[in-house]
């Protein structure tokens, strides 16, 4: 046999590598007499298209995707209806129309180049571009040479299935938002770079002198050059100011505002006299470092409104809708549905609209609302919600709740209300500074009068000058830039923080409430034991490959090797188990009393079994050939890699951790055996109301966190005092999470805890900092010994050294070392469980 590979690397000895991913081909799809080896139909697929078409140096890619191309077979007839065109299409010049999809399965730069290659394959498509970062592919295509539904089915036969890009509109705007405070800080910039330069020109002058005439000429331009700069950009803080005074309540942007009129005031006038300092430099330097502050701010706040547009595309973007006579069936846009309509979901396909079964029995995947990876049995008036998958039987639903109005639009409303939070803490320096506005000006006018009675020439610069040097510029800039910096790290991190107050509540341990079940735990089905014959594997495995169970598929991962033979008459019972004819024997394989009733065993060892299995918290799976019990199996969900690390360090930061799981109570305890935790922390049984409960009633006694992955976490995440959403949850978990973790394991909440207790350590440093130099300068002012010239010197420094103390904080870095002894002597007392 002659085998012969274009992919990356050099197989070991003995394995068949794909001519196109590179992954191991099974024994059984290796052809002896093919020059070429694929581990799929879908690999081959691709491969041909990119020779024929001239693109095989994809292949020459040092990185590339490495996993089989799975098409889904679709038509994506949707792409092509009226309402999916006025939702996503937007027409261009020229009759040419332009989309955004996002596509699954991106994975590096092969992945990009072979994206905007599409125009290559199909004649018509003017333009593709990939945003790797964000999966998202610009298309432009003629609709008079080609359909969007063509593009459609070229991307998926490449491996990358595409969904329309929701939330476009939303993000154009953001985006000319963004625009236009970019243009202000760029305007602002400019002008506070050309002040500077004559600014130094004329502090030049004080040692070598200079002739009036040039330097009235350096006044003059400075003056016309902040105009623009503060009533332009700056103008934004006057906004704020004066709708402070219209609510009557005081905000930092009004003592801004005080302070850059004043210095500008001040400045205008002593340009005018053609005498006395000026102080444009400090009013245009720091216009600019706040609207680079403020705008920091808002982009870090965005974080979860993102992730829910992105959690968005993962929906389904069309359904199946049965026509009144309950025959023909046509795909419309999800946007398209009605309550009333009723859809039809195959096995295999995502219920696009949530609704009631009204005919066919099927198992229903729900990890995805309720975190758990075992299947749910659904028939005739069961409930399914959208976003959860049909596993095993075709089933018809009356469509009941649609679009916005289903649960997972409700919860993805919820995710986007709950990043517009402030934090305390930045609610705590408003407040300062609206004792501190009224403090300044009281300050202020003693000053003027003090100095009045004592040097009336001097009355007036010492009154802007402790204007200028208590501007809390400083102050405003150093709660909102430290959580921004700390937010954003986070994310590069794969942690999305939705609000600066959960930063401040981390920094004091409390107790942590853990999910089992894809939460310390992999949460998905693994063969973890097996009782039997090798020779009995080929049999299981080729009735597994008959259904796509998550059982099943825990079959393939865990034999990908086993030889292949041929499964028929084939029947599979929901909530029971799998039988058919594998090479003339009769095999069934399922739930112990499923296979029992087809054996001929009667002296009850299964049973004995059973409850041995259940010990270790495994789900047996019984075997039966020719109606012999012949092979036990049990199928668990590993604990992770990386948990009982993560706890013990949780708990050396000052935390006190406990299991809380819905989970049978044997297992939940197990598995906090393995965890090194007290049984009396292993809550096992418990209900969604149930968390609830122990959540509310531990909250009083100090800080609260719950961590989980599922619909049954979602009101516990809600009601503890900062709620964590874990990698691969449900969406209701995400939603009601004040934190998401998008790295799998609990490693990335041991880093959040670490990241919120530097970040406040920052904010702490700034607060001080700024607070000391205010009051510092506000008596050296009072006091006449503080020159306005120098003031407006001082004050962009205490700014600048706010913006270097927040941009160099090592808050979410990966590099610092565990802070293993945090919390240890907070003083804060240890929660206990509610009993």
């Amino acid at each position: 046999m002659k085998i012969v590979t274009e992919a990356r690397g050099t197989p070991a000895p003995g394995i068949v590598p794909c001519a196109h991913c590179g992954l191991e081909v099974p024994t059984g799809f290796v052809d002896l007499d093919a020059e070429r080896q694929f581990c799929c139909s879908g690999c081959r697929t691709a491969y041909t298209i990119l020779h024929e078409h001239g693109l095989g140096q994809y292949y020459a890619f040092g990185e590339k995707r490495e996993a089989p191309v799975r098409p889904t077979g679709k038509c994506y007839e949707e792409f092509d209806h009226e309402a999916f065109r006025a939702l996503y299409v937007k027409p261009l010049r020229g009759g040419l129309c332009t989309v955004e999809l996002y596509l699954e399965g991106v994975h590096c730069s092969s992945c990009v180049w072979l994206v905007e290659r599409v125009p290559l394959l199909l004649s018509g498509v003017v333009r593709a571009e990939l945003d790797i970062r964000r999966s998202r592919a610009h298309v432009e295509w003629d609709p008079a040479a080609v359909t969007l539904s063509a593009i459609a089915q070229q991307l998926d036969v490449l491996g990358y299935r595409p969904h329309p890009y929701r939330g476009v509109a939303a993000e154009d705007m953001r985006r000319k938002e963004d625009r236009a405070m970019l243009t202000r800080i760029g305007i602002a910039g400019a002008l506070a770079g050309n002040i500077m330069l004559l600014a130094l020109a004329q502090y030049s002058g004080w040692f070598s002198g200079m002739e009036a005439e040039y330097e009235r000429y350096f006044r003059v331009i400075s003056l016309l050059l902040t105009i623009p700069s503060l009533f332009g950009p700056g103008w934004l803080f006057f906004q704020g100011a004066l709708a402070s005074l219209r609510t009557r309540r005081l905000h930092i942007d009004l003592p801004i505002a005080i302070a850059l009129l004043a210095g500008f005031s001040r400045g205008a006038i002593n340009t005018i006299r053609g005498s006395g300092p000026i102080y444009f430099d400090a009013v245009g330097t720091l216009v600019f470092l706040l609207l680079s502050g403020r705008f920091l701010q808002n982009r870090g706040q965005r974080a979860a409104a993102d992730a829910a547009e992105l959690l968005a595309s993962f929906a389904p973007a069309a359904a199946r809708v049965v026509d009144e006579t309950g025959v023909n069936e046509r795909e419309v846009p999800v946007e398209a549905l009605l309550p009333g309509m009723v859809m039809s979901v195959r096995a295999g396909e995502t219920f696009a609209a949530d609704g009631d079964v009204t005919t066919g029995r099927s198992a229903v995947d729900c990890s995805l609302l309720t975190g758990e990876p075992r299947p749910e049995s659904v028939e005739v008036g069961a409930r399914v919600f959208a976003g959860t998958v049909n596993l095993t039987g075709r089933l018809t639903v009356n469509v009941t709740q649609a679009g916005e109005m289903s649960r997972l639009g409700a919860l993805l409303r919820c995710m986007e209300e709950s990043a517009r939070r402030r934090a305390p803490v930045v609610q705590l320096a408003n407040r300062i500074a609206g004792w501190f506005v009224a403090t300044v000006l009281i300050v202020a006018a003693v000053t003027y009068l003090y100095a009045l009675r004592h040097d009336p020439a001097r009355a007036l610069d010492n009154a802007i000058a402790l204007l200028v040097v208590t501007c809390p510029c400083a102050l405003g800039l150093a709660t909102p830039l430290a959580i921004a910096v700390g937010i954003g790290r986070a994310a590069r991190r794969g942690i999305l923080i939705k609000g600066g107050d959960a930063i401040e509540v981390l920094n004091r341990p409390g107790l942590i409430f853990l999910d089992k079940t894809g939460t310390v735990t992999e949460g998905r089905l693994r063969l973890v034991r097996w009782e039997g014959a090798d020779v009995v594997k080929p049999l299981v495995a080729a009735l597994e490959r008959e259904t796509n169970h998550p059982i099943a598929i825990a079959v393939q991962q865990a034999w990908p090797m086993v030889e292949m033979l041929e499964a028929r008459d084939v029947t599979q019972t929901v909530g029971g188990g799998i039988e058919g004819t594998v090479a003339g024997r009769r095999v069934a394989v399922g739930a112990p009393t499923f296979v029992a009733r087809r054996t001929s065993v009667a002296d009850g060892a299964p049973d004995v079994r059973i409850e041995a299995f259940a010990e270790e918290g495994l789900t047996p799976v019984w075997v039966a050939v020719d109606g012999a019990l012949v092979a036990r199996g049990g199928f668990g969900d590993p604990l992770r890699d990386d948990a009982r690390d993560s706890v013990d360090r949780l708990r050396a930061l000052g935390w006190r951790v406990a299991l809380l799981s819905g989970d049978h109570p044997v297992v939940v305890r197990s598995t906090a055996q393995r965890l090194g935790l007290e049984l009396s922390d292993a809550i096992g049984g418990a209900s969604p109301e149930e968390k609830l409960r122990r959540v509310e009633e531990a909250r009083p006694r100090g800080t609260v966190l719950m961590v989980g992955d599922g619909v049954n976490d979602a009101a516990a995440i809600a009601a503890a005092t900062v709620g964590v959403g874990v990698h691969g949850g449900a969406e209701a978990s995400m939603s009601a999470a004040d934190v998401y973790l998008s790295r799998p394991g609990l490693a990335p909440l041991v880093e959040l805890v670490e990241g919120a207790h530097r970040t406040m350590l920052v904010i702490r440093n700034n607060i001080l900092f700024s607070i000391a130099y205010n009051c510092l300068g506000a008596t050296l002012a009072l006091l006449g010994i503080l020159d306005p010239l120098i003031a407006a010197v001082l004050m962009p420094m205490s700014s600048l050294s706010v913006v270097f103390a927040s941009w160099r904080g090592r808050t979410f870095d990966a590099r610092v070392a565990p802070a293993a002894a945090m919390g240890a002597s907070s003083g804060v007392p240890r929660v206990e469980p509610a009993a």
